[in-house]
């Protein structure tokens, strides 16, 4: 079936999470995705665990494969002289080329997008970096990890009463991929129109910045600094987490209004606690929002997650299942849209990757490779996609150049 980004090309010198996690749409779409990496500085995430059966090795971690499905990989040494000239023959064919490096690494390596519109005067440069390429904070560095508290997510993360909390990902990562395949998909259609590429400058630190809006909002209108609220919600309650039957089994519950309220108590059996006038308004279940929250866990415990979530929203109310891994992978919701995809990877066996969270009803996403190991495709991408005759090939291996 064609896809919608067939005949796309792309030159993915990303690393880590934000850049591969783009060019991975891209390539799920149909794009051809080519990652270039360093055996002499491997992609951080190739050493990060967890590794496929607990067995390390920069071909069986995890983290790398769930990034990084329908490419195919290259290694390049571009401190070679001779890695940079291959490089540039790369992005002569390429389409997009995808970097995230620190501002300027590419530069010092001629490789900035005015010496690529040199080379190939219709390229799109997408470049992530934590901050921009720009500013007095652009060559901070960091991971997501950091950004997560830069952005402000930590601030809000915890207890009233306790300090803030790391977020256990790397959000800012993920969430900033969005803005950039709408970024790609946009710059592609201008190419298309006008014949002109575009460097497309995505700062994580701002695209995350979308996901507190409100409460930025609330800051510029009421000079309210937002703080820590733990699972509670201003305008709900009860709102949080309950302890069910079984080890570390939660549920979710959220009551907005006094309708829930009422479809709340009906799903609960309508105790005596729940008719008292304390909780008899939402105005009241805020007042006295300790003594309920321990009534409902009360409740909660006599069962399962599972069926706590059915009685819920049998009754409309907004509730769901605290899941863990194994649940997501056995949940049927998922399984009936095929969102896990069982590949054969070449060193670690089965494994399953993610599909799109969105399905393009005539050109639907496909999973067809697994994540590469590192320099898999060397000769078969030098050789039969860029041209490069056998004796070429060999004498940049011996030379170093693909190190």
């Amino acid at each position: 079936m064609k896809q919608v980004l067939d005949g796309i090309k792309v030159a993915d010198f990303s690393w880590s999470v934000a850049g591969p996690i783009v060019t991975k749409c891209l390539a799920d779409h149909g794009a051809f995705v080519v990652r270039i990496e360093s055996v002499t500085h491997l992609d951080a995430i190739r050493t990060t665990r967890p590794y496929k059966d607990n067995i390390p090795g920069i071909n069986r971690a995890g983290f790398y494969a769930a990034y990084n499905n329908n490419k195919y990989g290259i290694a390049l040494n571009l401190n070679h002289p001779k890695g940079i000239e291959v490089a540039k023959r790369i992005v002569a064919w390429a389409d997009i080329v995808a970097e995230s490096f620190i501002p300027g690494t590419m530069e010092r390596w001629g490789l900035g997008y005015d010496e690529l519109c040199k080379i190939n005067p219709s390229v799109i440069m997408f470049s992530t970096t934590n901050q921009g390429q720009n500013g007095p904070h652009a060559h901070h560095r960091g991971f997501g990890y950091h950004l997560t508290s830069l952005a402000g997510f930590v601030h809000l993360t915890g207890w009233p009463d306790t300090g803030p909390s790391m977020i256990s990902v790397a959000y800012t990562d993920i969430v900033s991929h969005y803005f950039a395949v709408a970024a790609l998909v946009a710059a592609l259609d201008y190419r298309r129109r006008t014949g002109k590429g575009r460097h497309i400058d995505i700062s994580q630190y701002e695209t995350s910045l979308q996901f507190i809006a409100p409460l930025l909002l609330d800051f510029t209108v009421n000079n309210h600094v937002a703080g820590r609220t733990g699972n509670r919600c201003e305008y709900a309650a009860p709102h949080g987490v309950y302890p069910c039957k079984g080890k570390d089994r939660w549920c979710a519950i959220s009551v907005f209004n006094d309708k829930q309220w009422e479809g709340f108590s009906q799903a609960i059996g309508n105790p005596e606690w729940s008719k008292n006038n304390k909780f008899s308004t939402l105005l009241a279940r805020k007042e006295n929002e300790d003594e309920l929250d321990n009534s409902v866990a009360a409740w909660t415990r006599n069962f399962s997650a599972e069926e706590v979530m059915e009685m819920m929203q049998a009754k409309g109310i907004p509730s769901g299942v605290v899941s863990n891994c194994q649940d997501i992978y056995q949940n049927r919701q998922l399984q009936y849209r095929h969102h896990f995809v069982e590949l054969e990877h070449p060193e670690i066996g089965h494994h399953y990757y993610e599909a799109p969270p969105f399905v393009l009803s005539k050109t639907p996403a496909e999973i067809k490779r697994p994540s590469p190991c590192l320099g898999e495709h060397n000769e078969y991408f030098y050789t039969k996609i860029l041209g490069m005759s056998d004796q070429e090939f060999v004498q940049f291996l011996s030379e170093g150049v693909f190190e």
